[in-house]
């Protein structure tokens, strides 16, 4: 591998040879590799093409459970979310005990591996809200109950907040179909100021269809200004916890 050691540094292709930044400084290297068709058919490649065919289930598999997932995770102010979303489905996807290497799937894994997850590895729901929350799980509800409480006191409010919300959102997916479906409960805003009395948080999972259920509390903080929410420092200090999962 060659190292560009002169004052022009490029990047991007130039012919055969390929230019780009690491840390290290700006590389250089040929262009090469296997064809895609002796990797597709040739026996000495046949690990290759199993990982091929794990990795494509787990990119669709996490693809769905992203898009079902974004309306907390738009909230959620973590670069590296969808990365560290596919690593853990990726995990799921190495439980599967019921199919051979290269046919293992993410619907057959160990779907518990991703309880506790947390969205914003900046920001964790537990270094978030300091009150207990109350956890009841039926067949027909999944509820968070809430305690009495003054944000002032038991929620790391951040610089400039005037209000903040908490959610409890359900999401079920069907890998098979590629189907999702989202329900969500929240306390709407409420300033930071303001005492908050007992209440309970209920997603109704007769509302949900799929296979895999998660069940995901967030927090989200804004500021108030005429009526209108902005949201505070792009959602860096907003935090959401998968606090269960149920597979069907």
């Amino acid at each position: 591998m060659a190292k560009q050691t002169g004052i022009i540094t490029l990047k991007g292709p130039v012919g055969r040879l390929s230019f780009y930044k690491t840390k290290d400084g700006y590389l250089a290297r040929e262009k090469g590799g296997v064809e895609k068709s002796r990797i597709m058919n040739d026996p000495r490649f046949a690990r290759t093409r199993e990982n091929i065919r794990e990795f494509t289930d787990n990119a669709t598999s996490s693809k769905l459970l992203r898009d079902a997932l974004r309306p907390v995770i738009s909230q959620i102010g973590d670069k590296r979310l969808n990365l560290r979303i596919t690593q853990s489905m990726m995990q799921v996807l190495k439980s599967d005990l019921l199919n051979v290497r290269g046919e293992r799937r993410v619907k057959d894994g160990d779907w518990n591996l991703i309880k506790d997850m947390e969205m914003n590895a900046s920001s964790s729901l537990g270094s978030t809200l300091f009150f207990e929350l109350g956890l009841n799980d039926t067949a027909a509800a999944w509820e968070v109950s809430l305690p009495a409480f003054n944000a002032q006191d038991m929620i790391a409010i951040p610089s400039g907040a005037s209000h903040y919300k908490i959610t409890a959102t359900g999401v079920g997916v069907d890998f098979d179909l590629g189907s999702r479906t989202v329900v969500s409960s929240g306390t709407g805003s409420i300033s930071i100021l303001a005492p908050v009395l007992p209440q309970t948080l209920t997603v109704d999972k007769t509302q949900l269809s799929g296979t895999h259920f998660v069940f995901v509390l967030s927090v989200e903080f804004v500021q108030m200004v005429n009526g209108s929410e902005y949201s505070i420092n792009n959602g860096a200090h907003n935090a959401a916890k998968i606090v269960g999962v149920e597979q069907a």
